[in-house]
């Protein structure tokens, strides 16, 4: 199915406390298949031991915890799930997998996507120091030791958005050994995030006042991840303050 501005994907978590709305999702799928939409449902099980095991680790009740042991538990889930493990697409044996290695399994085998780091979303702000350090961001990187724009009459009143301040910016030769050596530290960094299942990696890049070399250098940096596969977004935290 492609997509368009009435058609998007989604996805759908279940289990068993969710109990009462499985004769809806039976209704649902036989709707999916009416029109002919594609799906696919994936199951998730473990073996019994390391269910126990897990439960035990996050001294978490069993949603069923009124059937008995935790082992009567289990059974009476298996067997109210059994109908909707009958109409898997796929069942993914979860025991031997870590949350972050499941992540990856899932996203192979439904996408066909097995490189882990382009799963990793990468949000790339650019702030102002004079408007305090971002708290939200997992790497800051200073860039005030490049040379400033502010203090060019003509480019003052512009932004890092600005080509003519962006070129000002990018053109010194400490600006593209930075940029070099800040690039291949970033994508080194990546996969090791990557592998602890982190989703988002914040990195903060600022300047005095968020105008002009944060801004360029968060744009040239968003570019180049984006011409080399990398999901990001970036976003000027401070550019209007400054402006």
């Amino acid at each position: 199915m492609k997509k368009n501005e009435e058609q998007r994907d989604f996805a759908v978590a279940m289990d068993v406390r969710g109990k009462e709305y499985f004769s809806d999702l039976s209704d649902a799928i036989s709707w999916l298949d009416k029109k002919d939409y594609p799906y696919k449902i994936v199951f998730l099980e473990c073996e019994d031991t390391v269910l126990v095991r897990r439960f035990s680790e996050t001294r978490r009740r069993h949603p069923l915890a009124d059937q008995g042991s935790i082992y009567d538990s289990i059974a009476y889930e298996r067997r109210l799930l059994a109908h909707i493990r009958e109409l898997a697409h796929l069942i993914v044996d979860t025991s031997l997998l870590k949350p972050a290695e499941l992540k990856v399994h899932l996203n192979t085998v439904l996408t066909g996507d097995s490189d882990a780091q382009h799963l990793l979303s990468i949000d790339i702000m650019s702030f102002g120091y004079k408007y305090g350090v971002p708290n939200d961001a997992d790497i800051i990187f200073d860039v005030r030791f490049l040379p400033n724009p502010f203090y060019i009459d003509e480019l003052r009143e512009y932004t890092g958005l600005d080509q003519k301040v962006a070129e000002y910016v990018l053109n010194w030769q400490q600006t593209k050994d930075f940029l070099n050596k800040f690039y291949d530290l970033i994508v080194g960094l990546l996969p090791a995030y990557s592998a602890e299942g982190k989703a988002r990696l914040t990195i903060g890049i600022g300047c005095t006042g968020g105008q002009h070399r944060s801004v360029a250098i968060s744009c040239n940096l968003g570019q180049r991840l984006s011409d080399d596969g990398f999901k990001n977004q970036v976003r000027h935290r401070d550019l209007q303050a400054a402006l």
